[in-house]
């Protein structure tokens, strides 16, 4: 799969192929060890599968379309496994990207084989959204380097991980010019935690940080510069968000055609219906247009363009927005069976409404893509 080149918006042969067997691994290995788990924890059986299979390890040597294509084909057949891998993501890239090298030789091999969790720490209780406007503090500690004296809120993984990659503000600088990252173990003196119950099914929970002691070694990159680390992960996960959102909506719309083409009503079945019949083609036709602006953005991304934080927002925006409908509206067409306890639609539309809101709500999205456009508007005058 890997080289294999995307001619305008369709995809190569062998991609089709690799997503396609993605697709039916998720199915069949993968759904059996998520349905074993508990709602809202680690589960750790499921990670040190998706370590087993090697594709952890791509999430860390993959360009961003293919972590688009993995994340989408994982999506469309066990949500629960493409979510782990995609935490697993997001709470080491920026060890990846910016730790030392004792930093990433003692975690990464451990979270690419599944035998270390990883987590996110960057929203708080009155910082989400407004990720510059944390508060979770990095005091001077008199003996050397810092303490860490706050919460933080709405962690994936938490309080069950290994280790978290924290964002602090050490004060070098008003704002954004005043956070740094850390990596944190959770083992680390006066960090505790507890489990939230969510909507959705993966584990989140809040952090609490009782003078917790960082030094220059816990720090990923330079003091004052983690909302770079921060933003640096967030414009490379952002699409592939979208691309979870797509797996769903794909997911929601195959369901659909099947149920609506052989259940009877009226004469005939659902799908002779024109009311029925045109929803299905516009489920089909915004789920086609998210997936081909996901891939659009992850191309821009691998390319190294420019407007990667525009496109990048436009993704998540559109796809999230977008898998929301779809799955409303194939709820809608398959009707109260689509609401009991188990059924593929059930499942979700209770997974489908988080990605509108983390990674940047959708609000968020269209602030950076105005952004965006009148920065460009003002740099051409």
């Amino acid at each position: 799969m890997r080289g294999c080149p995307m001619t305008g918006f369709a995809l190569g042969v062998d991609q089709e192929e690799w997503c396609g067997r993605l697709r039916a691994l998720s199915a069949q290995r993968l759904r059996p060890l998520a349905e074993k788990g508990e709602p809202g924890r680690v589960n750790r059986p499921l990670l040190a599968e998706l370590g087993e299979l090697g594709l952890l390890e791509r999430v860390f040597t993959s360009g961003a379309l293919e972590l688009c294509l993995l994340r989408e084909s994982l999506a469309y057949g066990c949500t629960e496994a493409e979510t782990a891998l995609a935490l697993q993501g997001l709470g080491a890239y920026p060890v990846l990207r910016a730790g030392s090298e004792e930093q990433r030789e003692r975690w990464l091999p451990r979270v690419r084989t599944g035998r270390a969790v990883a987590a996110f720490a960057l929203s708080e209780p009155a910082a989400g959204s407004d990720a510059a406007a944390l508060a979770l503090a990095a005091e001077p500690d008199p003996a050397g380097g810092w303490r860490l004296v706050g919460e933080k809120c709405w962690i994936s993984n938490a309080p069950e991980a290994d280790f978290y990659t924290v964002f602090a503000r050490t004060g070098e600088g008003p704002g954004a010019r005043g956070v740094s990252a850390f990596l944190v173990p959770a083992d680390r003196e006066g960090l505790g935690g507890q489990p939230l119950e969510m909507l959705s099914p993966h584990p989140i929970g809040s952090l609490r940080f009782d003078g917790v002691p960082v030094g220059p070694q816990d720090l990923l990159g330079e003091a004052g510069r983690g909302f770079r680390v921060a933003m640096d992960t967030l414009n490379l996960f952002r699409p592939s968000v979208g691309a979870f959102a797509v797996g769903m909506a794909r997911a929601a719309l195959d369901a659909t055609l099947a149920h609506t083409a052989g259940r009877t009503a009226f004469g005939g079945t659902l799908s002779d219906l024109q009311a029925v019949a045109h929803r299905v083609a516009e489920m089909a036709t915004r789920t086609e247009a998210a997936r081909l602006l996901v891939y659009a953005a992850a191309g821009a991304y691998d390319r190294g363009a420019a407007d990667v934080p525009r496109r990048a927002a436009m993704a998540k925006l559109l796809a999230t927005e977008t898998a929301q409908y779809v799955v409303d509206q194939a709820v809608q067409l398959h009707g109260a069976v689509a609401l009991q306890r188990g059924h593929l639609l059930e499942h979700l539309y209770r997974e489908v409404r988080a990605p509108r809101i983390y990674e940047g709500a959708s609000e968020v999205q269209r602030t950076i893509i105005a952004k965006e456009l009148y920065g460009a508007l003002g740099a051409g005058r």
